[in-house]
């Protein structure tokens, strides 16, 4: 009898094993060392070619102001790259964008806006048009970059086709222009506060249209995700008696699909696909000294944990990307009695 017992309670546990959802999704992150700036740090954003080239942009605390801060992955450690025009000058990096061969960088550069790209030739820089009071946004994509912000006349939408900049009208009632990002050079989408709320914008190659997107009532949009594939991904939070949740919208070419995933409050600006077609997002982790990340699949979302670092009392992975078949991460990590600085961690590979 002890021994069938023992039989039917191994039987069990390999059918839990083979069933659990825990188990079932196991990742595993490991720490990447990344040479530190001057704290404290901000992160401003990642994007990967492939598993041998990814860019990581902000800027640090210098003495007399902010400096920009930029990293490059080759596939074996992080380094910083001080080569580019004005890397010793007032200013900040944001978003960084692959076109073609080349990686695309917004650099406000002592307040003035200029757009860094990196070839195989080295640094050059296209400067913007005109000075802006706030630079919002950028995006870029073979045939077009746009620059999107505010100067003393009002929003502006700064569009360079390659050969010059021109200033592009929006629809009546766009009040400001809150993100802005490309599938193609005729295929551009935007978020915009309107006279009666979040709007979602599309370019097609002529003029800016409401897209018509049925966003959730009282609801912002903190991402636009649009792929190769046709597919488009929201991202927001919708607000219901004062507290927020976040939403998720996916368009599949025909009608646009809204779901609430169990993510609390969570900001979905950082929202990559994964090699393994999910959604992956970073979160406002639970344990002081771990970072936390999120997968969705359809209707399944798990989580899980990024290594343990000693001391620290605060650990946020600010972006992701996708490099080839992992995820990298980058963003900071206070440790006790410091000011936080960077740190990297990464997802297969």
């Amino acid at each position: 009898m002890n021994g069938l017992r023992a039989v039917v309670v191994c039987l069990v546990i390999a059918c839990a094993t083979l069933v659990s959802p825990a188990a079932a999704v196991t990742p595993s992150w490991s720490a990447l060392p990344v040479p530190a700036a001057a704290p404290p740090v901000t992160v401003s954003d990642l994007a990967a070619r492939g598993p041998r080239e990814a860019w990581a942009t902000g800027y640090e605390q210098a003495v007399d102001g902010l400096r920009p801060m930029l990293y490059r992955w080759d596939g074996t450690a992080w380094s910083r790259d001080t080569t580019f025009p004005g890397a010793d000058e007032p200013g900040w990096l944001g978003k960084v964008q692959f076109v073609g061969d080349e990686a695309w960088i917004f650099h406000n550069r002592a307040g003035e806006g200029e757009i860094l790209r990196r070839s195989a030739r080295g640094w050059s820089s296209v400067p913007l048009p005109r000075t802006l009071w706030t630079y919002q946004d950028f995006t870029a994509v073979p045939g077009g970059a746009w620059v999107v912000g505010e100067d003393d006349t009002g929003l502006k939408v700064l569009h360079y086709d390659g050969s010059g900049w021109t200033t592009q009208p929006t629809p009546d009632g766009v009040l400001f222009l809150m993100g802005i990002t490309a599938r193609t050079a005729t295929d551009v989408w935007a978020w915009a506060d309107t006279s009666t709320g979040t709007t979602v914008l599309r370019w097609d190659g002529t003029a800016w249209r409401d897209a018509k997107v049925p966003l959730p009532p009282d609801s912002n949009v903190h991402t636009i995700m649009p792929e190769p594939s046709g597919r488009v991904t929201i991202g927001g939070s919708q607000y219901t008696d004062g507290v927020a949740r976040t939403y998720l919208m996916t368009f599949n070419g025909l009608a646009w699909r809204t779901s609430y995933p169990p993510l609390g409050d969570t900001y979905t600006e950082a929202m990559v696909r994964g090699a393994d077609g999910a959604l992956w997002l970073p979160l406002r982790s639970d344990r002081a000294f771990q970072s936390k990340y999120a997968r969705v699949d359809g209707r399944r979302t798990t989580f899980s944990y990024g290594p343990e670092r000693a001391n620290a009392i605060e650990v946020k992975p600010r972006a992701l990307a996708k490099a080839g078949s992992a995820l990298l991460s980058f963003g900071t990590v206070e440790i006790y009695g410091s000011k936080p600085n960077l740190m990297s961690e990464r997802l297969g590979g």
